[in-house]
């Protein structure tokens, strides 16, 4: 999403997740992360692949990987 910008006016997240006692113990089990994203026009596909590639180069999402359940999806809307 290099050539997207991302000025902080024109994104956004919504993160909620899941915890469950599992064998007596809390664990978090499923993390949902919804962004809500402003684009130039024309660049609504560029956005639409970033979010896609985004979990392969996320910290977060590596470190927990096979341990949550991690959802990333994004609502995209084009400025005028």
């Amino acid at each position: 999403m290099r050539d997207v910008p991302a000025p902080p006016d024109r994104i956004g997240a919504a993160v909620e997740g899941d915890i469950e006692a599992i064998d007596n113990v809390l664990r978090i089990t499923r993390i949902r992360v919804r962004y809500a994203l402003t684009v130039p026009p024309g660049k609504r596909e560029t956005a639409e692949r970033a979010v896609a590639l985004h979990p392969r180069g996320c910290p977060a999402w590596n470190s927990v990987q096979g341990c949550i359940d991690v959802d990333i999806q994004a609502d995209i809307t084009e400025a005028q």
